[in-house]
């Protein structure tokens, strides 16, 4: 049975973690990525959904099928309601961190997906969108 087209998945724990990234490791494959993309979407989205929980308090990801003419894909949508990131820019850069980890987060995330996009608000938030292509 195929899954659906999209589905919202909470993200409030590290057991919703492991969830996400085994979702999303399925709809991947599903979409016929190989390998080395499925691991390279699923070390992303693992990376967002825990910037998602440790830094915006948790929230959710909106996985979607998508299709853009014959090229088939994932689109992750990670949502959250926490504190928001005061400097975007700086938040991107490679090494830059306000935790205890590298700083390779986002910056590394972006790297791994053919799209990227992240809007935030101090105060209102924080959503970051990635996509990956066959």
């Amino acid at each position: 049975m195929a899954a659906p087209v999209s589905e919202t998945m909470p993200i409030q724990s590290s057991d919703d973690i492991v969830r996400v990234r085994q979702e999303v490791r399925k709809r991947a494959a599903e979409q016929g990525l190989g390998i080395v993309d499925q691991t390279k979407f699923v070390t992303a989205a693992s990376e967002i959904a825990r910037n998602t929980l440790d830094y915006g308090g948790g929230g959710s990801v909106h996985l979607e099928v998508v299709t853009d003419g014959l090229r088939k894909g994932l689109r992750l949508i990670f949502e959250d309601q926490g504190p928001g990131i005061p400097n975007i820019e700086l938040a991107l850069t490679d090494g830059y961190t306000t935790g205890s980890g590298l700083g390779l987060g986002l910056s590394g995330s972006r790297r791994l997906c053919n799209e990227f996009a992240i809007e935030s608000e101090p105060g209102k938030g924080t959503k970051v969108t990635i996509a990956r292509w066959k």
